[in-house]
């Protein structure tokens, strides 16, 4: 039996990390509340729009304190641990945000599908999960959000979704297509990362 529940802090967990990391790479040292605000819509801002967008209220952070205690203690980590991370990890910030996609995607689309949205759209919904919290990071710091880059990225969620979609249909243990499916997602953008794959350009 899956504790989807875990999974999400764990999930607001790791992005909130990779926002925290993301305005200190941008040398926001001295704006301890910035640095909090950049965390905190980074974990929350995917998980937010799919609840709006199947109805499901109230939303998970307002409801629970318990999330808004773990992006706090997440951010504190961050830039306490500065130092550490900046130079024990080679891009600290694309590791935390390969996981945080591979677990949002899928706890985004198992959430939509409790809804009883189409397969479709839960993928959709997924992708949402996974990667809105970093568009509204990557703005706010003045970076190029990944999903408008070359990089793989959209399409590692895509194939993760849909190998969770096919484990459902054979239905194959709950705990096993999780690991497996959140798992491709991020070989696949870690192996991207590391070889430098891109999509191709539009001519």
């Amino acid at each position: 039996m899956i504790d989807w529940y875990i999974i999400d802090l764990i999930g607001t967990c790791v992005f909130a990390i990779s926002g925290a990391l993301s305005a200190l790479n941008k040398k926001m040292y001295h704006d301890l509340f910035g640095i909090f605000f950049v965390g905190f819509l980074t974990a929350v801002g995917g998980g937010t729009l799919r609840d709006i967008l199947i109805g499901a209220h109230p939303i998970a952070w307002i409801r629970d304190p318990n999330y808004l205690l773990v992006i706090i203690g997440s951010v504190s980590v961050a830039v306490l641990g500065r130092k550490w991370w900046l130079g024990t990890l080679r891009r600290p910030l694309l590791v935390f945000d390969t996981l945080g996609i591979g677990l949002y995607t899928i706890l985004g689309m198992q959430k939509a599908l409790n809804f009883d949205v189409n397969n479709w759209a839960a993928m959709v919904l997924g992708l949402i999960s996974a990667i809105f919290g970093g568009v509204i990071r990557d703005t706010l710091v003045n970076d190029l959000p990944l999903i408008f880059d070359r990089q793989i990225y959209a399409t590692a969620c895509l194939a993760g979704a849909l190998l969770y979609l096919i484990g459902r249909s054979v239905a194959l243990d709950p705990m096993v297509n999780f690991t497996i499916s959140a798992s491709l997602i991020t070989l696949i953008r870690l192996l991207a990362i590391r070889n430098g794959w891109a999509l191709p350009r539009i001519k």
